[in-house]
């Protein structure tokens, strides 16, 4: 044990340091590539919407400044867009931001928190460093089981339940009468967050309306993200729609000024722009189809997604696979690195 690690909080030790993998530069240089198709990590490869590199590069003459804390414009242009109120909405500087956030909001060390599997890594690892006792449940199938996971919720006492919807990796999303009904089975005592990082993939009027749970009072906090259709993940920015008194409190936990002037300037200009984000829906759409049924055609076995990727059984290794491709020029994500071996995960964009 090295001199920080007996400093270290123990369960920061059990989950292990962070490793980044290779940058695309050393992929590039590794394999002898002039360009790799970044078809591993669900960015949105059409990039921002027109204009709004012109809006993010206005907002430079003002970096010498500290952004206004109360983010307002931002705040009011969100709560046109969904719906909500102002008061319910709650900026920042991309969804894993607010997962820490609200992890240090609600979990103390010893706590249980309840994790469907397949999904995203963050939430249990963010929630095994605070001290968290996570519960996983795993579904027979791929798909989320919500009676499954209130069951675990119920005989746990869970403080905290994470949902992706539409999931990551699978893509695959949930109905609105079966959320309903986990909502009531899982009972008033524990907190239900709800990422949507993928649902501006699914038209609007095939939805679960997050938003009513939140005016209702009910507990649920609803995640969401500028990076995948508005093409933002590099300026990184997200925001939660929860009750206006935990916003109040959330704001207490989040560091200050933790949005950036570029960031909140290209959000807004993505916003108001309904026609625009319907066509970038149906070219991801198209793009979606295609894929899937390209993977099909070939012998695989893709999953029916409602995000901007495609999660495919491939019946060989996928890693060897991933690394075949990687020497052509393409990433994708292997499905070992999700708990998911003999799988991979592909990202769609324009076709050329």
């Amino acid at each position: 044990m090295t001199r920080w690690e007996r400093l270290l909080r123990a369960p920061l030790l059990e989950v292990g340091a962070y490793r980044p993998g290779p940058s695309l530069d050393e992929l590039m240089a590794r394999h002898g590539l002039d360009s790799v198709d970044k078809l591993n990590w669900n960015e949105g490869l059409w990039g921002p919407l027109p204009g709004v590199l012109d809006a993010a590069a206005g907002a430079l003459g003002d970096t010498w400044a500290y952004p206004e804390h109360a983010y307002n414009a931002l705040r009011d242009a969100i709560a046109a867009e969904t719906g909500a109120r102002p008061e319910e909405v709650l900026p920042g500087h991309g969804i894993q931001a607010l997962i820490v956030t609200l992890v240090n909001a609600f979990v103390s060390a010893g706590d249980r928190v309840v994790v469907p599997a397949p999904t995203y890594g963050l939430y249990a690892q963010a929630c095994r460093v605070a001290g968290a006792r996570v519960e996983t449940v795993r579904a027979p199938a791929l798909g989320l089981d919500l009676e499954r996971v209130a069951a675990a919720v119920r005989r746990t006492a869970a403080r905290l339940v994470w949902i992706c919807d539409p999931n990551n990796p699978t893509g695959l999303r949930l109905g609105s009468d079966e959320w309903r009904s986990f909502l009531d089975a899982a009972g008033p005592d524990c907190v239900v967050i709800a990422d949507e990082a993928y649902i501006d993939y699914v038209p609007p009027a095939e939805r679960v309306r997050r938003e009513d749970d939140v005016a209702e009072g009910r507990r649920v906090i609803v995640l969401r993200t500028f990076s995948k259709i508005f093409g933002l993940a590099g300026l990184r920015l997200g925001y939660a729609l929860a009750d206006p008194q935990l916003v109040h409190w959330l704001h207490s936990v989040q560091e200050p000024f933790n949005v950036n002037r570029v960031a909140l300037a290209a959000g807004l200009a993505s916003l108001g722009r309904p026609a625009e984000v319907q066509q970038r829906r149906a070219l991801a759409i198209r793009a979606r189809d295609r894929l899937t049924d390209a993977l099909r055609a070939g012998g695989l076995r893709p999953l029916e997604s409602s995000a901007n990727f495609v999660l495919a059984a491939l019946d060989v290794d996928d890693g060897e696979l991933a690394e075949r491709l990687l020497r052509r020029g393409i990433l994708v994500r292997p499905g070992t690195e999700l708990g998911l071996p003999g799988w991979a995960r592909i990202t769609v964009g324009p076709t050329r």
